[in-house]
């Protein structure tokens, strides 16, 4: 005979547990946002299996069928990735004026027009400035991906986010394995069919967008501004550069997406030039962090949907973060396996700090800005991750691992103190927020603090 409350306490724990909720096939078939997500995320899986082909050829195009020198190079991608960082904002502060989908299209259309001219153009001075335009019009995309989503998906804005960076690190793989097929090749027609491939990428992912709706968010967003008769108006936002607690999330922001720049530069280069482990490691890095977020990145975004779990997976990505650091910086002092098996768990603890940081930042982006003035505020937040990626390489080769395991260290420490920042900075905004719209939502005549 079954005890008494035995079926209580189970149904009670049962009630506790979290909810799985639906898989990743599942929501893909049915996103947040309903049919006009699910066609942006297939947009945006082809527009990423592009720039997979365009990461793993450029250089080697750029080398062997312009024959460009590796300064012109550098100079080149260097140029272009400053250039990028303008695309953020310009794409938010024409998002505020008009519609997002055609500005998306004529995204994917800019860079059609720029990656065909990379294929007619054959010295340093003419692919400077289309490969510069490229670049912005890149960012410029992500960013009016983000305002699509913000709106299309509303409140479950994290699950969409979730679900895109699945369908893109999906996208980017097929791109870079497609890209492998033409570089095991290696005639100069391989190569320029690869840059030709993620043009064409462009126009299919025009194409998508141009069979979605214009996301109708806006409307909702600035209902919600509106406050009740006899409640004090809320302050009038005063724009993302004028607003100096936006302005430190965005700066604070830069270091926070270091992880980018330590799975794909940091890693690979501590393991040839300062580890004794096989170089063949190197492509496992990229592989580990590719399956990781297909697979872990919804069910990390349902512990980090909503302000509190937010502002709370900024300080676990320190965490992670510290811990990454401290594993490269004790690789060194290991045989051949011991210091293998310490760079793939760092790979490891890398790809699940970039889990928390590509939900927390874009769900506190959002969750910051003032909802009639989102998109110029989102596209002030877009900037942080452009910018570290032209800071962070350098900052990686040319301070942290020239000063070997301690910048290592001294990196991991950096960041978690940002993050311990960061936390407390957001989570002060964000209760200087809900005071006021506590207020605004209380019934008239009820006590403040008290019950209807």
């Amino acid at each position: 005979m079954r005890r008494a409350g035995a079926g209580t306490r189970g149904a009670a724990r049962t009630a506790g547990a979290p909810k799985r909720g639906p898989g990743l096939l599942a929501q893909l078939r049915n996103p947040p946002g309903g049919r006009d997500a699910r066609i942006m995320l297939l947009a945006l899986a082809v527009d990423r299996t592009g720039s997979g082909l365009w990461a793993a050829s450029s250089v080697l195009y750029l080398t062997f069928v312009t024959h460009l020198s590796a300064q012109q190079i550098g100079v080149l991608l260097g140029t272009a990735g400053v250039a990028g960082i303008a695309g953020s904002p310009l794409a938010g502060r024409l998002a505020g004026r008009f519609p997002v989908r055609p500005l998306l299209i004529g995204c994917h259309l800019l860079r059609l027009v720029t990656l065909t001219l990379v294929l007619l153009c054959a010295d340093f001075e003419a692919l400077l400035p289309v490969i510069a335009v490229t670049y912005l019009g890149d960012r410029a995309a992500k960013t009016l991906e983000m305002l699509f989503a913000t709106r299309a998906a509303g409140e479950r804005r994290a699950a969409y986010q979730a679900l895109s960076r699945s369908a893109a690190n999906a996208g980017y793989g097929v791109g870079a394995g497609i890209a492998a097929i033409g570089l095991a090749i290696g005639t100069t027609d391989a190569y320029r069919a690869l840059i030709l491939g993620n043009a064409l990428s462009f126009v299919v992912a025009a194409a998508l967008v141009w069979r979605t709706g214009e996301p109708d968010g806006r409307t909702t967003e600035v209902a919600r501004a509106v406050p009740v008769p006899g409640a004090a108006a809320p302050a009038r936002p005063k724009g993302p550069w004028r607003d100096r607690g936006y302005l430190r999330f965005a700066l604070l922001d830069i270091p926070m997406n270091l992880d980018d720049s330590v799975l794909g530069v940091g890693l690979p280069l501590w393991l040839v030039n300062r580890t004794s482990a096989p170089h063949a490691l190197v492509p496992a890095f990229l592989v580990i962090n590719t399956v990781l977020v297909v697979v872990l990145q919804l069910a990390v975004s349902r512990r980090a949907e909503g302000p509190r779990q937010a502002v709370r997976a900024v300080l676990l990505y320190g965490v992670l973060m510290f811990v990454s650091c401290a594993l490269l910086a004790g690789a060194t002092g290991g045989g051949t396996w011991a210091a293998a098996t310490v760079l793939l768990a760092a790979a490891v603890l890398v790809t699940m700090a970039e889990l928390m940081r590509s939900v927390s930042s874009w769900e506190l982006a959002v969750l910051l800005a003032p909802p009639d003035e989102r998109a110029a505020y989102l596209g002030v937040a877009g900037m942080s991750q452009s910018i570290q990626k032209s800071a962070g390489p350098p900052l990686l080769t040319g301070v942290v691992m020239a000063a070997g395991p301690a910048g290592w260290l001294a990196l991991g420490v950096v960041v978690a103190g940002v993050a311990v920042v960061q936390q407390r900075c957001c989570g002060r905004r964000l209760r200087t927020a809900e005071a006021p719209a506590a207020e605004r939502t209380r019934p008239a005549g009820a006590p403040a603090g008290g019950t209807a």
